[in-house]
């Protein structure tokens, strides 16, 4: 499945800012950004929308579809699976928008074997401190849950800081400097060739 606009792939660990870089993005750039919603067997926080935040479904729909070859990667954390699949992908490359995908570090791994030839951007926390204390400021984590997100953090970030794996990295310490490193990459490499009038 090759795309003619290459999508951006936006990782990083749980707490490092990057769905709020991406809503701003999103905010800025409507007519040239689209978000692809993933696919999770987790059950809706208070607030969420299927098909907005996430599309819900169960684990064997999930699995059977994964089997047919629909998804471009998926994952499992914390018992509950997440994936992308082809058609959310398809369906803003469709509109000659570029496409988001925000994943972890083992979807970038599996997306970097398709041929869709992604950009892609790491979001670092400044500290592994910062990141606990954003977290616990959510107040959305048991003490259990909280210690799994900084264990996979701790590996997220080992992997995203390697240069060769990452386009860009980004270390989100102060959100507005954060977000005008990602505008500046996103205008000068992600959109350039879609339009030069940016």
């Amino acid at each position: 499945m090759s795309s003619a606009v290459r999508p951006l792939l936006m990782c990083g660990p749980s707490g490092s800012g990057k769905s709020t870089l991406v809503k701003r993005m999103l905010e800025e750039f409507p007519d040239k950004f689209g978000f692809s919603v993933s696919h999770t067997t987790r059950k809706p926080r208070p607030g969420e929308q299927d098909g907005v935040h996430y599309h819900f479904t169960d684990p064997d729909s999930m699995r059977k579809a994964i089997d047919e070859g629909l998804f471009l990667e998926n994952a499992v954390f914390t018992g509950n699976m997440y994936g992308t699949s082809k058609a959310a992908v398809q369906h803003i490359s469709q509109q000659g928008k570029v496409c988001i995908l925000d994943i972890d570090v083992q979807g970038v791994k599996q997306i970097k074997n398709t041929d869709l030839r992604p950009w892609s951007v790491f979001v670092k926390p400044p500290s592994m401190e910062e990141l606990r204390r954003r977290l616990v400021n959510r107040k959305t984590e048991s003490e259990e849950s909280l210690q799994r997100r900084l264990d996979k953090a701790e590996e997220e970030i080992e992997y995203g800081t390697i240069p060769a794996n990452f386009d860009v990295i980004i270390v989100n310490d102060d959100f507005d400097t954060a977000y005008e490193e990602l505008r500046r990459f996103v205008i000068e490499k992600v959109l350039a060739k879609k339009n030069s009038n940016l």
